[in-house]
């Protein structure tokens, strides 16, 4: 069984091939979608309106960004819900995406950012784009415990829900790309039921090839 020391060793080279990885995105493309490794606004969006119903926007309430980028969801934010009050932390491994939100949001209140694994206050919900896609070259169980550990720290952070997204495994005439990580909706919807204890909502069928999971306390 591998020590605690080994694993921790392990997630914190992982985070830092991933930093390395999106800090060189925005270096060539720049605060855009391209720069977060997507390919335009509307399918970035289109994300943001799924991950979102996990939140009662009728009351004010404090969100975790996770893997915040440059900050795009909050420009979704005062753009679709502009009369919400939220108190937003965003959220990034990269130190050079968190450079570029604080350059373009920092001054607005209710917003602060950190460069961070995970969020480091306790909010009503966390969200999370997009920041499980990308495994690169790392080994299976290395990326699966890379998400386990990400899912938990949401969990423990998040008093009233939190939302993530995968991609769906593809078809068998569909060639998948061995970079990405691809998980059928069961695998990560029983792993919060069973290990948070909580309640699941899978949706799907957005126009997109993947699936975005509600996960609330019980």
């Amino acid at each position: 069984m591998d020590s605690p020391i080994a694993v921790n060793s392990e997630l914190s080279a992982l985070h830092r091939m991933v930093a390395g990885y999106y800090s060189d995105k925005i270096a060539r493309h720049g605060p855009t979608p391209l720069g977060v490794d997507w390919s335009c606004v509307p399918t970035q969006e289109m994300r943001f309106v799924q991950l979102l119903k996990v939140c009662d926007f009728v009351q004010p309430f404090s969100l975790n960004d996770i893997g915040c980028g440059y900050g795009a969801l909050l420009h979704y934010l005062k753009k679709r819900h502009r009369r919400a009050s939220i108190d937003y932390l965003g959220v990034d491994l990269s130190a050079a995406m968190i450079t570029q939100a604080k350059r373009l949001f920092g001054k607005q209140p209710l917003t602060a950012f950190e460069a961070a694994c995970h969020g480091t206050r306790l909010a009503d919900y966390s969200v999370a784009s997009g920041i499980f896609n990308v495994k690169l070259d790392q080994p299976l169980l290395a990326w699966e415990q890379f998400i386990a550990e990400a899912l938990t720290q949401m969990n423990r952070t998040s008093l009233r829900g939190f939302a993530v997204n995968f991609l769906a495994p593809t078809s068998a005439h569909t060639r998948t790309v061995p970079e990405l990580y691809y998980a059928a909706p069961n695998q990560w919807r029983t792993h919060c039921e069973q290990t948070f204890g909580a309640r699941v909502e899978v949706l799907a069928d957005y126009g997109m090839r993947e699936y975005t999971l509600l996960v609330r306390p019980t």
